[in-house]
């Protein structure tokens, strides 16, 4: 039962071949759960075992190859009829003395691949060595080459659908935030507050129902939210710390996070500074979010403002976001930083990220935004502030 139409992974198959010719790839291995989703509809919990999509340079539908108990779930979400779905043997899962990617080598030979240049994500979450050496070691006249990255370029410009989902993702952070100021408290336990975060998230906002996130709420307080990754505990919320939520609305894997921070009690002058500079910052960055510029603008004029104001940044503030599932829900691609020369195109999505890191705390105050045929578009209505509670 797949959510778009066979027209729209049709072009998507189009886009990912001319890249795959461009590159002189007979054939790719895609194992990445997200390029999967967006090549075929593929959608499971499945990515803790080997699975993959096998994509040839000639116009003929990809292959699904999974476990043999997820095939049913292949052919409840992706567009293939049935005979371009294949589930291995359960033996192979978790054997130390048998590798699936054996498996996988039969099929590539099948395609006609077993002497052919095959492109393999070899830098990402889901491909380990040991799957790539028995591929290697399986298919010894084929050459093995990095394609990493190459179909997560092909899904920078989102389709009118995935725009839609991503602004159902959007309604549903909104509704998180919200949550957030509506019940957080002192004396609250962190734990009761993210199961509150988690519960808006799912059930959804506007009628839309909420997906789980790529990746789990972080809300670390206090000197906790000097680093950017931590999660929570059971420790009450106290006054005069501050809280950054990194959360993400989900819904049908397309993935919209927003920052927000909140301060329980007074907010003291250093973090009113500190507000000040990253909104003016973001403003600035904003102001250059439109086609025809480069990523780097964004992250230059946000970080000349920013430092006109005496803070620093060194690490970049945003990045490519879509389709997703953890532990990460980047896409993998661009990024605002210095350096980063790609042209912004009316369609791409991002969540502009100018988090900062005090001495006693942090503030996130982000924005997930949309380029537009003419500039850009916050896909977000949560105010733009450093929040604060009594």
């Amino acid at each position: 039962m797949t959510v778009f139409t066979h027209e729209e992974f049709d072009a998507r198959l189009t886009k990912t071949r001319a890249a795959m010719i461009e590159r002189g790839l007979d054939g790719i291995v895609v194992s990445d759960p997200s390029n999967m989703a967006w090549l075929t509809g593929y959608d499971g919990w499945s990515f803790y075992v080997h699975q993959a999509v096998i994509v040839t340079a000639q116009p003929r539908p990809p292959r699904w190859w999974g476990r043999g108990m997820d095939a049913q779930g292949a052919r409840r979400t992706v567009f293939m009829s049935s005979e371009h779905i294949h589930g291995y043997d359960d033996t192979f899962v978790q054997n130390p003395d048998k590798h699936p990617m054996t498996d996988l080598a039969q099929h590539l030979a099948e395609l006609g691949l077993s002497e052919a240049r095959v492109g393999v994500e070899m830098d990402n979450y889901y491909y380990s060595a040991a799957a790539h050496r028995t591929l290697e070691t399986s298919l010894p006249a084929a050459q093995f080459i990095d394609a990493t990255g190459l179909v997560n370029w092909q899904r920078a410009v989102k389709s009118p659908q995935e725009i839609d989902y991503m602004r159902r993702a959007a309604g549903i952070v909104q509704a998180m935030h919200a949550r957030i100021l509506e019940v957080a408290e002192p004396g609250m336990r962190k734990n009761d507050l993210v199961a509150e975060i988690y519960a808006t998230g799912i059930k959804g906002a506007n009628g839309h129902w909420g997906d789980y996130p790529a990746i789990v709420p972080m809300a670390p307080s206090g000197m906790d939210a000097t680093a950017p990754h931590l999660t929570w505990d059971d420790r009450p919320l106290q006054r005069g710390e501050a809280t950054f939520f990194e959360i993400a609305g989900a819904h049908r894997r397309y993935q919209c996070p927003q920052s927000r921070t909140l301060f329980l009690g007074p907010i003291p002058d250093k973090y009113r500074r500190a507000e000040a500079a990253v909104l003016e910052a973001v403003e600035a960055g904003l102001a250059l979010a439109k086609p025809g510029n480069q990523a780097q603008d964004i992250a230059n004029a946000f970080n000349a403002s920013l430092n006109k104001a005496g803070f620093e940044k060194d690490s970049r503030c945003g990045y490519a976001i879509g389709i997703s599932y953890p532990p990460d829900w980047g896409e993998r691609t661009i990024s605002f930083r210095r350096g980063d020369t790609t042209v912004l195109e009316p369609g791409m999505t991002f969540h502009f990220m100018p988090a900062l890191w005090l001495d006693d705390g942090g503030i996130e105050i982000t924005e997930p935004l949309l380029i537009t045929d003419t500039g850009h578009e916050c896909l977000c209505s949560t105010p733009r502030a450093l929040f604060a509670k009594d």
